[in-house]
């Protein structure tokens, strides 16, 4: 590492302590109580689809039953008529002599609930009330399959690994996930792993090990993930390895980068990076900023490249520490661990009653790399992989593929929650279009907004030189 000696550095100043306070605002989860409970819950028959308890008026057609006549291959439909019941037509059919059944014409449902023993608590998925994004529909018709997700961050606790710089391990909950080679740009070599923790709870929004009995699931759970290293163990990081991480995911196959991190000074060297990956056909996801500034940070702020993503809480408003203004295109869940009103300490903020504050939950870790539990974060940082992950649903379903179409396709799915139109709260709304369900994968997460400059909270943290130009400190949020 070179010392900056008396180069002027465009600061974003204080992201660790962003990570640990406003940005991420971590709550541990009750680890050891989730672990406990995972353990018992484990135990139980997983929910792959709705239970069917004897047959119920839910559970069959209502108007028709299936007739299997001796004469014929297959059954056919039998509509009712007369108000009779199905028990009935059943019980007549089946005692005429030329017919070798009747029966009734059972519902099945997709698969698409996951069985996953904390899934119930992320509310930012899919849930009864307001907040989440609608994931058990789109499930049903696309999980990302085909689709490499870049996460330019803190790197991925992806693997089991020892080097001279310490053991790193590989999460529980992403065993099941699928990775391809990526690169630690901060260490210079191929293992891009994870010692913050604030990557792997990003990585996992878009592809955590999803139906595996265990932990929480994922939004683009058949995706794979390709981990890039540019923010060190204190969530700092340059321009400069951001830009090369964006070159060289644009270079190895990546159709979607998340950047949950950003620095509130433009940059060339940035801009370019963006347009190359732009130019390969590579939609770019950052995070807006978490400062509460009608500005939004670099490099959320290149809209011409970027979607810039802000957050929201389980209640459809704009989380309060999140950037709005000209320049955001979408909002998703980012949650809102403690209650807005109250500046000076921490209230739990519980608006759905589950027990916890309304975070965005994820396995990660704390501490030692192999000390993993499931935590609540919060933060633009938290929203943006939500977008990252249904983006590439969008593109593996194959209904948009360009970064141009890909946008179009996120926001005009949306359902407009301020006045009709574009507003600079909650921009183009979050509208909701069953009829885009199948072209375009209906969700209810998004709301757009537009861009500017930026701002963000700023950390104490230490940074590399680059080579060539200034560097720029850039920290995730």
């Amino acid at each position: 590492m070179r010392p900056l000696g008396n180069r002027t550095v465009f600061s974003v100043a204080v992201f660790f302590a962003a990570l640990t306070f406003l940005c991420v605002l971590p709550i541990l989860l009750g680890a050891e109580t989730l672990r406990e409970r995972g353990e018992r819950d484990a135990t139980r028959e997983p929910r792959e689809v709705r239970e069917i308890r004897g047959i119920g008026p839910q559970d069959v057609a209502a108007d028709h039953i299936l007739v299997k006549r001796l004469d014929r291959e297959t059954a056919e439909r039998v509509r009712l008529s007369g108000g009779e019941s199905v028990h009935g037509a059943i019980a007549r059919f089946n005692a005429e002599p030329d017919v070798e059944y009747a029966e009734p014409d059972h519902i099945a449902y997709a698969f698409a609930v996951p069985n996953d023993a904390f899934y119930s608590f992320q509310w930012h998925l899919d849930n009864n009330g307001p907040g989440g994004i609608g994931m058990e529909e789109a499930w049903d018709l696309s999980s990302g399959a085909g689709v490499v997700v870049a996460v330019i961050d803190t790197g991925v606790a992806y693997e089991n690994y020892t080097a001279g710089n310490g053991s790193y391990y590989l999460a529980p909950d992403l065993a099941g996930t699928s990775f391809v080679a990526g690169r630690d740009f901060v260490n210079n070599d191929a293992h891009a792993n994870d010692d913050n923790g604030h990557g792997t709870h990003v990585a996992g929004t878009i592809a955590q090990s999803t139906g595996n009995s265990i932990g929480v699931a994922g939004v683009a759970y058949s995706a794979s993930i390709m981990p890039l290293k540019v923010l060190n163990a204190s969530g700092s990081g340059t321009y400069s390895a951001i830009a090369e991480a964006i070159r060289f995911a644009a270079d190895n196959g990546a159709k979607v980068i998340n950047l949950s991190l950003g620095g509130s000074s433009g940059s060339e060297t940035l801009r370019s990076a963006l347009q190359y990956a732009f130019d390969m056909g590579v939609t770019i996801i950052a995070a807006a900023g978490n400062n509460g500034s009608s500005s939004i940070s670099y490099p959320a702020a290149y809209n011409d490249y970027v979607i810039a993503v802000g957050a929201t809480g389980y209640n459809n408003t704009r989380a309060s520490y999140s950037n709005y203004g000209a320049g955001l295109d979408l909002v998703a869940p980012g949650g809102e661990l403690c209650a807005p009103t109250s500046p000076y300490y921490c209230i739990t903020n519980d608006q759905n009653g589950d027990g916890y504050g309304d975070g965005v939950l994820q396995q990660t870790f704390s501490g030692a790399t192999n000390n993993f539990g499931y935590y609540f974060y919060q933060g633009t940082s938290m929203a943006a992989p939500h977008v990252a992950g249904v983006a590439a649903l969008v593109i593996s379903r194959g209904n948009a593929t360009t970064p141009g179409s890909v946008r179009a396709a996120l926001e005009t799915t949306t359902r407009d929650l301020g006045v009709s139109g574009w507003d600079s709260i909650y921009g183009y709304g979050l509208r909701h279009h069953p009829r885009h369900l199948h072209p375009l994968l209906r969700h209810r997460l998004l709301r757009p907004w537009l861009k500017r400059r930026p701002f963000l909270l700023r950390c104490p943290h230490r940074a590399r030189a680059a080579s060539g130009g200034r560097p720029r400190k850039c920290r995730s949020r």
